[in-house]
């Protein structure tokens, strides 16, 4: 059997178990039993209050899409300011800066190269199904020495996704620059919701195909604490958007920090928090 034709075969395969084992086994061989999660302080993309960035927050992100090159690059500076570079900073979907790019009539590589100039570290997301030419846009991302924080999936053209996931490694054998890729889609047809099973199994697939990217992500803000607990028994390695708010009103167990940390172990794995440049935050308890 062919490598093509094994593909085919495992996304028509219905034995999730089997998947998933297979998608386990490649994501220990990686990663081990280790786990990396991000704590994020999202920053919306207007707004006339002071910015806070709590000190439990390893990335404070720029939430929406801003409505002038002006004030991306406003926001980028003020919320570079609250970090103090205690925090990466990452902003925007690359291909709202693509939108922003076409409407200023400017170049993305300039005004990429303006956040850079004004505190920016990372571009917070790129979604592959929005993107006009997803490999020139992420090349520019690199060119201004920028990081791309995560590759992401817009919304599923359908229910089978190995033309999407083929394609995502395709790219990455281009750029070579992508560190996680969110195979997950940010937004659902309410007419058509994903379940828990196709979403199982996309993650699975995801780090079976896409076998180039270090890090498969899922998102704890999104998604919840139960997907996520289960997308790292089958592939997932990276969590997303924690809640960087050290709130313990509900109890100590009910913290972000612990949630985290425990729904980790529960799935067998060895939690090791990280900040928005992937590098670690130090030893949990």
């Amino acid at each position: 059997m062919s490598v093509s034709e094994e593909l085919v075969s495992l996304v028509s395969s219905h034995d999730i178990i089997g998947l998933g084992m297979l998608a386990d086994d490649l994501r220990r061989a990686r990663h081990g039993v280790r786990t990396t999660f991000v704590r994020v302080a999202d920053v919306p993309v207007d707004g006339d209050g002071a910015i806070e960035v709590p000190p439990a927050a390893g990335e404070a992100r720029i939430v929406g899409m801003p409505a002038t090159r002006a004030a991306a690059i406003e926001r980028v500076a003020q919320t570079a300011r609250a970090a103090g570079g205690r925090a990466a900073v990452s902003a925007y979907s690359l291909s709202d800066l693509e939108a922003l790019a076409g409407r200023d009539g400017a170049t993305l590589r300039a005004i990429l190269e303006e956040m850079r100039a004004a505190g920016l570290e990372l571009v917070a997301e790129a979604p592959f199904d929005r993107l006009n030419n997803p490999r020139r846009a992420i090349e520019e991302v690199n060119i201004a020495g920028l990081t791309l924080a995560r590759l992401t999936v817009h919304q599923s053209p359908s229910p089978d996704p190995l033309s999407l996931l083929k394609s995502v490694a395709d790219l990455q054998r281009t750029v070579a620059v992508i560190r996680a890729f969110a195979p997950l889609p940010r937004t659902t047809n309410p007419a058509a919701p994903t379940t828990g099973y196709e979403d199982v199994r996309h993650v699975a697939l995801a780090r079976i195909i896409v076998d180039n990217v270090p890090s498969i992500q899922v998102d704890w803000s999104l998604y919840g604490p139960k997907l996520a607990q289960v997308a790292l028994t089958v592939g997932a390695d990276d969590v997303d958007a924690v809640s960087a708010a050290d709130d313990q009103s509900q109890g100590r167990r009910r913290a972000p920090l612990e949630e985290i940390l425990r729904n980790i172990r529960a799935a067998g794995q060895e939690p090791v928090e990280r900040n928005g440049r992937f590098e670690p935050r130090g030893t949990q308890r």
